[in-house]
């Protein structure tokens, strides 16, 4: 027998997933479909896909070399509706787009939002998770990352530079000793990332400072912005989240100033994609203006 699309569909779905439970909330099928689907397959291709053990399902080594050539099938088989449903001057479907909580709590709601109004039939879904998105597991469509990968079939493009700086809200730098040089941040407390949980280099924020010691922290960023505002400590902060927690002050800016940058990235296959071209093109300047917006606002 030969191969069908639907096969690989199911195939690729426990291949991203590594159960057939997940695979069957992706493809909303039943977990005992998903299975007899997927042993159906194997027969028919002669050869076992999947090793499987307690721990879920993981590509043979068969599997591993089909992975890439069902992937393309699937960039093929959206690019060909793309095409059958003819040029539009707006955007439909689903988009996808994974994201560091930081920029999802504090730029993409603005951005999608104007996207949103001028295409009413898209569908625009943000995952906002403090890791890296798996696009190879098709968690997301695209993703917005702190840092550019180096690795795997991607598609990487810069979107703009970003400002941090130390902030303290007014009543703790009120009730404080003063701030005058790095050697005073020793007399304060600090909010930052659990160290262990850092999951880009990037991020890091307190270590290249030279501090040791975080007595407040949390693997979201935007948790330590409003523990700073609380009074609690001191933090790093964007300066685009900053118009949103107006009792926060810099501290120390002609000694810490941190300049980051924000990246989108891509399945290289996606190119084909005019829907999904766009949408990246009107994503990146929407995130780009956004930033400019809000750094002026500071």
């Amino acid at each position: 027998m030969d191969p069908q699309w639907d096969d690989m569909r199911v195939f690729l779905a426990v291949a991203r997933e590594s159960s057939l439970s997940g695979a069957g909330r992706v493809l909303k099928m039943d977990p005992a479909t998903v299975g007899r689907r997927i042993s159906r397959f194997e027969e028919a291709l002669d050869t076992p896909l999947f090793v499987k053990s307690p721990q879920g399902y993981a590509l043979s080594a068969a599997g591993d070399r089909l992975l890439g050539h069902a992937e393309a099938a699937e960039q093929a088989m959206r690019a060909g509706q793309e095409a059958l449903a003819g040029p539009s001057d707006t955007l439909s479907g689903q988009i996808r787009i994974g994201a560091p909580d930081g920029s999802a709590n504090y730029l993409l709601p603005q951005v999608c939002a104007r996207i949103s109004e001028d295409n009413p039939d898209l569908d625009i879904q943000i995952v906002a998770l403090p890791r890296v998105i798996n696009l190879s597991r098709r968690e997301a469509d695209m993703a917005v990352t702190v840092s550019a990968p180096t690795a795997g079939q991607l598609l990487v493009q810069k979107i703009t530079d970003y400002k941090l700086h130390l902030v303290g809200s007014r009543h703790y730098l009120r009730d404080h000793p003063p701030i005058e040089k790095l050697e005073d941040l020793k007399k304060h407390k600090m909010i930052g990332y659990i160290p262990d949980m850092i999951f880009d280099r990037e991020l890091d924020y307190l270590n290249n400072l030279g501090i040791e010691r975080v007595a407040l922290a949390s693997n979201s960023v935007s948790v330590q912005i409003k523990l700073a505002a609380e009074g609690t400590a001191l933090c790093v902060a964007h300066d685009f989240t900053l118009p949103a927690h107006r009792s926060l002050r810099k501290v120390l800016t002609d000694k810490i100033s941190l300049t980051r940058s924000f990246y989108l990235v891509r399945h290289q296959g996606d190119q084909r994609s005019e829907r999904l071209n766009r949408f990246a093109q009107a994503l990146s300047k929407g995130i780009r203006d956004e930033v400019i917006r809000l750094e002026g606002l500071t």
